[in-house]
């Protein structure tokens, strides 16, 4: 039987960044030999051919509100920078580049916005007296921003066909500004690529996964660098995001719809084969590879949710062992209804189902994560139907990353 996905684990949304005011003035050493507020050097003869010493930061502490289309720069005005940080509680810090001589720091990375950015610089004067600089400034709230909904969570274990997913609650016009500040490393290391699509809702979905399964033990990181990213048409992004998860063992499991029967291996090693009865004619289970999606002790499954009506209707109030492997409603589950026909006859409306006492080993044995291969049936599972992306060959796969 097919049920509707109704949740997703591991939800994580970032929330838009609250916004602050501030405020625009260049500081610099003062003439008379002062000191200006956060800053230290000589006047006069100390700088450049009689000039005053300084640190010039751009934007500094401004009263107006800062485009995110601005750059930030840090100017040593008779003499050089030592060192400048750029940070917001947010966002996180702004990289940057130096000039030759590093008189002049000019950002890289885009300003995010609603934010509050300190800017921290050290440097010498040509004098050889110390320069400090500390400014802060506000950006601009963005009118329209986008997040990334991500999977798996932070901390996770899971299984070897798990691939890294973010769908956007907007559209994204310019998907390459966003793919380029999307980062994945693995160790031990491993080709990967993004491919994007739509998800099952309509909205644009982007997924990372290497050519082959990850190895048991590989250590993932997903670096979301998506603070100020402008996605197209004024959209702006807000994440700062490092996420951590692990690859468990291979569990794989095959299900051969023809012999009826689910072999499930673990690490290469064969643990079971299970007979099972899977969709009879019209509601054939789909063929290729799931992933499996969560797993919940007890469900009701009633046919009204994924459109089955009439003489095929059901519904069961009381379904054990589920294993979710689409959001289409695929299950692996126990049918005791069934009895009699696993590994005989298919007569389900598209689940895999078994006894319950195997349905419960079976539940017991899968994780988030996990693949199930269905082989000798019809209709090959969609990529955006759970993680179908395994029926995609890599070459196609690649060729849907917007920066092929």
């Amino acid at each position: 039987m097919r049920q509707r996905l109704t949740s997703r684990l591991g939800r994580r949304i970032a929330q838009p960044l609250a916004f602050a005011s501030a405020a625009v003035v260049v500081l610099a050493a003062c003439s008379t030999g002062g000191k200006a507020d956060g800053d230290s050097g000589k006047a006069g003869g100390d700088g450049d051919n009689g000039a005053p010493a300084a640190i010039v930061v751009e934007p500094g502490d401004a009263k107006a509100k800062v485009p995110v289309s601005r750059k930030v720069t840090v100017r040593a005005q008779g003499g050089s920078l030592s060192s400048v940080e750029v940070s917001s509680p947010g966002p996180g810090a702004l990289a940057g580049t130096w000039s030759k001589g590093k008189s002049l720091w000019t950002s890289t990375t885009p300003l995010a916005p609603g934010a509050i950015y300190t800017v921290t610089a050290t440097g010498e004067a040509s004098g050889g007296s110390a320069l400090n600089k500390t400014a802060s400034f506000t950006t601009e709230a963005a009118t329209n921003t986008f997040v990334g909904e991500y999977y798996p969570d932070k901390g996770a274990k899971v299984g070897v066909a798990m691939p890294v997913s973010i769908t956007f609650n907007k559209p994204i016009p310019d998907k390459a500004a966003i793919e380029r500040k999307l980062k994945v490393a693995a160790s031990p290391a491993v080709e990967g690529a993004w491919s994007w699509m739509k998800d099952r809702n309509g909205k644009d979905r982007i997924d990372y996964r290497p050519e082959k399964y990850w190895k048991p033990g590989t250590n993932v990181t997903l670096r979301m660098d998506l603070a100020g990213v402008n996605a197209g048409g004024g959209v702006y992004g807000t994440q700062q995001r490092v996420v951590n998860f692990t690859i468990g063992d291979a569990v794989t499991s095959t299900v051969d719809v023809k012999k009826k029967t689910m072999t499930v291996a673990k690490n290469g090693k064969t643990l079971r084969t299970l007979k099972v009865s899977t969709g009879k004619k019209g509601f054939e289970t789909w063929n290729g590879t799931m992933v499996v999606l969560s797993k919940v002790p007890t469900i009701r499954m009633n046919s009204d949710t994924v459109g089955i009506f009439g003489p095929e209707a059901y519904d069961l109030g009381s379904v054990k062992w589920d294993v979710q492997l689409t959001p289409s409603g695929t299950y692996a589950h126990a049918a005791p209804w069934n009895e009699g026909k696993f590994g005989v006859i298919n007569g389900s409306h598209g689940c895999i189902g078994m006894s319950t006492a195997d349905a419960k080993w079976f539940y017991q044995q899968v994780h988030l994560g996990d693949p199930v291969t269905v082989v000798n049936s019809v209709d090959t599972v969609a990529v955006n139907n759970g993680y179908g992306d395994w029926n995609v060959d890599w070459e196609s796969w690649k060729k849907a990353s917007a920066l092929h």
